[in-house]
């Protein structure tokens, strides 16, 4: 039995109604406690979490872009943004993590509520806005917890624009964040794709992208893994300016897909916080929505490239068929965010024993095997 299904999340979701973001300040409070190594009570509950959440099984290995991956599934920016608990997601399950968005601005983002649970279509729409404590405040605290305990799994750092830098000057912004963080992270991801910044869609227009990237890649002395992340909004045309610009650049991947700005076939007529439809609300929808355009985008992108440019594929990842979808679609790494808030910490097992059944049923030996493959 899946306590957290059963009883935790009615409980939080239905009962209490508690405020989505509340819930998750408070969630990341906890997990920053337990990722505190000097701390044996920590220490302990860490043991018993990788009892029961982790699975470890050498087909699920991959080694990308000069990084060693324990298994595919990461967990997506957004959830920990100011790398508070980046030491414990390997004690969860992930076999990656992503921090952020985090801007080289501190800034409290947008107004609040600006996060929104929609429940009959398992998603949340959210227009959180960039909110963190700036790229410096995360260097300090990355460099506390790396001197205390080495990263177990590799730990991506995703890049945003500061709300104050204007559009054109958004590429040293971004180079000013790399700067500051370009020893801590495993990888780095280029968020161009978040519908909840003024304007920050627009750099991902070729030109402008493209100027983004000149000046991070001239700075990458050590060839840090630097991916793109891009809306799943975009147009095929547009798509495939942003693969010839990966190649171009010798980006390490793209990550497919942010949320989306669409509100077509959902189910949840009235929000309840604010009393109108998700449709008179702004901000991107995550979750089962936007499960069906990423994989399409994933599918396109490997497509076009003939499975040469990496892919890391996120958006309505549930169960371990979604998972699969996305593999064999041509992604090489996954990540879940919504789908881990509402299916709970035991998602993670689940899905890679999900897809231990089907590596076994396709008579495949490793996931590398089954990425593109249908």
């Amino acid at each position: 039995m899946d306590i957290y299904q059963v009883a935790i999340r009615p409980l939080l979701f239905n009962l209490l109604k508690a405020d989505p973001e509340w819930l998750h300040q408070q969630t990341i409070h906890r997990l920053s406690w337990l990722s505190q190594a000097s701390n044996p009570s920590a220490h302990w509950v860490n043991q018993r979490l990788q009892q029961s959440l982790c699975l470890k099984d050498t087909r699920l290995e991959q080694n990308l872009f000069g990084l060693n991956f324990p298994n595919p599934l990461g967990l997506a920016a957004g959830f920990d943004k100011d790398g508070v608990a980046a030491n414990i997601w390997s004690s969860l399950g992930f076999g990656f993590a992503e921090l952020g968005t985090v801007t080289f601005v501190a800034q409290p983002g947008n107004p609040r509520p600006r996060l929104f649970r929609l429940q009959l279509d398992q998603a949340a729409l959210n227009r959180m806005g960039f909110n963190n404590s700036g790229a410096a405040a995360m260097a300090i605290r990355l460099a506390q917890q790396k001197q205390k305990l080495a990263w177990s799994i590799p730990i991506g750092i995703n890049l945003g624009k500061s709300k104050v830098t204007s559009l054109e000057a958004a590429g040293v912004d971004y180079l000013n964040s790399f700067r500051a963080l370009k020893e801590l992270g495993d990888y780095f991801v280029v968020n161009v794709s978040s519908p909840n910044t003024p304007g920050l869609r627009s750099l991902q227009d070729a030109a402008m992208l493209g100027s983004i990237l000149d000046l991070l890649q001239q700075e990458n002395k050590t060839q840090k893994p630097i991916f793109v992340k891009i809306a799943p909004d975009l147009s095929w045309e547009a798509i495939a300016d942003i693969i010839t610009l990966a190649k171009t650049y010798q980006l390490a991947g793209i990550i497919a897909t942010n949320t989306t700005i669409s509100r077509d076939g959902l189910k949840t007529q009235i929000i309840q916080q604010t009393g109108t439809s998700p449709q008179e609300e702004a901000g991107g929808i995550s979750g089962a929505p936007v499960r069906d355009r990423s994989t399409e985008v994933i599918r396109f992108i490997w497509q076009q490239t003939q499975g040469q440019i990496p892919i890391i594929g996120v958006g309505g990842i549930f169960t371990a068929e979604d998972a699969w979808e996305k593999i064999t679609a041509g992604a090489s790494l996954i990540q879940v965010y919504t789908g881990w808030v509402y299916e709970g910490p035991m998602m993670v097992r689940r899905i890679l024993e999900g897809l231990l059944l089907h590596l076994e049923k396709n008579q495949l030996n490793s996931i590398t095997e089954a990425v593109g493959k249908f």
